[in-house]
């Protein structure tokens, strides 16, 4: 697909982060929220940035908010099905919306290039590395929008995997980074205060 640069971004943000205890879109990375970090990737690579996060967000002055399209924040796929909906609105809308969690500060610097030369009508594109595949980083066809609102309405669907499987998709490899510490895993996610300790150091050692 050859209008990679005109596809927009959006940071995934609405879940609960059960397991850090706090709201990880605001987790501070080397003084700056997490979400900023993944923006700072994605700017550069997509026409807009919005942040999948409920209204009143404390990020709100940084980036516009793009609340769940669903109730009671059915996961990521609710923020997903929000991008969708926003941007088929628009009378020159893009082909596909690009999502992430906010919890990626080493995304790829050509993740959407590599992902929209792999994407076609209908076809979802997922990132990988090192064989494993991260279905949340992905370009998704406007085209899947009224699929997946009928999809969220039943509670059991709820894994992003269960509505890839439903259509058309493909994985794009990427290598890892060569970090100051050793390979980076550029979908390395912030999941424990020892993730974002490590994300730290290698920050301080310079950038990916």
């Amino acid at each position: 697909m050859a209008e990679s640069a005109r596809l927009p971004g959006i940071i995934l943000a609405g879940g609960l982060s059960r397991r850090m205890g706090e709201d990880k879109a605001l987790m501070r990375l080397e003084g700056t929220p997490l979400a900023l970090h993944v923006a700072s990737r994605l700017t550069p690579q997509v026409t807009t940035v919005l942040l999948n996060a409920p209204e009143g967000h404390a990020l709100s002055d940084s980036l516009p908010l793009l609340p769940d399209a669903k109730p009671d924040r059915p996961g990521p796929l609710a923020g997903v099905l929000a991008g969708l909906k926003i941007f088929a609105a628009l009378p020159d809308a893009p082909t596909h919306i690009l999502t992430t969690p906010c919890d990626t500060p080493f995304l790829p610097r050509d993740l959407v290039f590599r992902l929209a030369e792999q994407a076609s009508s209908g076809m979802i594109v997922m990132a990988a590395c090192a064989g494993r595949t991260h279905p949340v980083t992905a370009l998704w066809p406007l085209a899947l929008e009224k699929d997946l609102d009928a999809w969220l309405d039943d509670p059991a669907h709820r894994r992003v995997f269960d509505f890839v499987a439903r259509h058309q998709n493909r994985t794009v490899e990427f290598t890892p980074h060569d970090g100051p510490l050793g390979p980076v895993d550029p979908f390395f996610n912030i999941n424990t205060a020892e993730d974002l300790a490590l994300a730290g150091a290698i920050l301080k050692r310079g950038a990916l």
